[in-house]
Order: structure tokens, then C-alpha cells, then sequence
């Protein structure tokens, strides 16, 4: 069952089992929704739980366009009248299905729209690649940004002292139990994690699941699991292999469970990110070999 755990001050969150919705409370009836869920697996039970208190959700403001963060959007919207404020690129992501294939290149305009159209949402206030602070429903709230996990991921804190971190970062258990942890651009996630070594506020909620007094510990593990995945993803490496070639390796070699077209997907994506890193560092080399780009060890170029 999900339930509501009170954080500091107004600042609460809903625990659905899967991830933590931060919200802040306005009024006795009114709240604004720091990212609206899952449609899928959270829509039923974050609906019943908000009626039981008697909320309305005033506005939604949204750290990240993933599926997992704005499934609720444009549900709410429509239900509650509810004002949506999203980084600039990341509503337009979200404005179309046409704008969305641009991410889900791999996919056709009919699976995304079967997997991923409950993404789609009508953006009401742009939130600014350089702008620190925002306003809804006379609420103050202050913008970190912190693109990497996505392209124009941002962090919250609300007037509490309370800083939502969305998935900038990922909790312990998450590490554990995430063979490929997702990054777009692994490079800049990972100096967006630094970045919030400078962070100074009385809680930190991580989407994935925690909540903590001081994240500066996980803050490091975050950033050395990152990068112990992307060695494992390097260990794979042998000759000269395209990305398939080194995507194959990497599901058998730990195990990864693909079943679906979708998962697939999203494998690929995951990996790609690495890959990238590995090059951009320095690690592998790209070349041309008949025709086929290929990647190898750098030290064996």
C-alpha cells in the first residue's frame, strides 16, 4: 500500500513501493506534485491516496521527462486543472510523439506512442537552462540544474530546505541491485553529481528510494559505481567490436535479462552512454573497418 511520509515542514512524499513522489502541501486542499509518477504501475494507487485526503494537485513540477517522472501529467491536467512547469528541452520532448521519437530513435512512432504516450503533456511554464528559482501557486521554489541522467535534468528545493534530487542521484539499494545504472550522457552526469557536493539543505530525497539528512557519502558511491560500471563495460571489450558487438557481450557476461523490444531499447540506450564515455575518455578508440564503426581498447589501437 502506498503512503504518505512526512519530510520537514510541508515538504512530504508519497512512498508507492517503487519510488518517491515529493510534494509540497499549499493549503489543506491544495498541493504541488514535485514529478507526478508511473501511469502504468502508480496512477491508481497515487490517485486513491490523494482523494483520501481530499487533495487537489494545483501543479506538477517536474524534474526529468522519463516515463517514471511524468506518466501523470497530462492526467492530472486534465483532471485538477494542474499547472506544469518542466526544463525547456525536456517539455519539448514531451510535446508530441514526433518530438519524442528524436529520444526513442530506435523505436517506431507506434511503439512509442503505445509505450510511452502517457509522456505526452502540454508544458504550461518553461523552466530556463540558466534559471535558479521558480514560482507556482506563490510558492518559491530554487532550481539546480544538473543534466546528465537526462538531457536537462534539474533538482528542487522547496522552501523547507528540502532538495528533491529526481535521479541525479541513486539510493544504495538501487546501486545493489542496477547491473548498467541509466545515464544519457554519463560524462555529464557525472559532473552534475559533483556538483552537488556544494548542496546545503536540512533533507535530500532521492527518487529511487531515500531519504537522508547528508548525502555527501552518496554523493562518492554514486559516482564510483558509475564508473565501476562503465570498467565492466570495458572488460568486455576484446579486438575491434561494434556496438552490438559489445552489447551482446555485456548482457551475457552479467546476466542481463532481455526479453522485450522495449527492454532492448533500453539496454541500448544504457550501454551507448557508456560507450561513449569510454570513448570520450579516452579508453576505446572508433574506427572504420569495412564499412562498420568499431570500437577498441585504446591501449591496443
Amino acid at each position: 500500500m502506498m503512503d504518505i511520509i512526512q519530510v520537514k515542514g510541508n515538504t512530504f512524499c508519497i512512498d508507492t513501493g517503487m519510488t518517491y513522489i515529493p510534494y509540497y502541501q499549499i493549503n489543506e486542499e491544495e498541493i504541488i506534485l514535485l514529478d507526478s509518477g508511473w501511469a502504468k504501475g502508480e496512477r491508481k494507487g497515487i490517485d486513491e491516496l490523494l482523494e483520501s485526503r481530499g487533495f487537489k494537485v494545483a501543479a506538477i513540477l517536474c524534474s526529468h521527462a522519463h516515463i517514471d517522472h511524468v506518466g501523470n501529467n497530462a492526467y492530472y491536467k486534465e483532471k485538477h486543472g494542474s499547472t506544469i512547469a518542466m526544463p525547456s528541452f525536456e517539455a519539448l520532448l514531451c510535446s508530441s510523439v514526433n518530438h519524442l521519437k528524436t529520444f526513442y530513435s530506435g523505436q517506431t512512432l507506434t511503439e512509442i506512442t503505445e509505450h510511452y504516450g502517457n509522456m505526452i503533456c502540454e508544458t504550461d511554464i518553461l523552466i530556463s537552462d540558466e534559471q535558479e528559482k521558480i514560482y507556482l501557486c506563490g510558492v518559491k521554489f530554487k532550481i539546480i540544474h544538473t543534466p546528465g541522467h537526462s538531457p536537462a535534468h534539474i533538482c528542487i528545493v522547496t522552501p523547507d530546505n528540502v532538495a528533491y534530487l529526481g535521479d541525479a542521484l541513486i539510493s544504495h539499494d538501487v546501486m545493489k541491485g542496477s547491473k548498467i545504472p541509466y545515464a544519457f550522457i554519463l560524462s555529464e552526469d557525472l559532473r552534475s553529481k559533483k556538483k552537488l557536493y556544494g548542496l546545503r539543505c536540512s533533507k535530500y530525497i532521492v527518487a529511487h528510494r531515500g531519504i537522508y539528512d547528508d548525502i555527501t557519502d552518496l554523493i562518492t558511491d554514486n559516482i564510483d559505481c558509475y564508473r565501476e560500471r562503465a570498467e565492466r563495460i570495458y572488460a568486455v571489450v576484446e579486438g575491434a567490436m561494434t556496438k552490438e558487438d559489445i552489447l551482446k557481450a555485456a548482457i551475457k557476461k552479467y546476466n542481463i535479462q532481455v526479453n522485450t523490444i522495449y527492454k532492448y531499447a533500453f539496454v541500448d540506450r544504457m550501454l551507448h552512454s557508456y560507450i561513449e564515455y569510454l570513448h570520450e575518455t579516452g579508453r576505446l578508440t572508433l574506427n572504420i573497418d569495412h564499412g562498420f564503426l568499431k570500437y577498441s581498447k585504446a591501449d591496443h589501437a
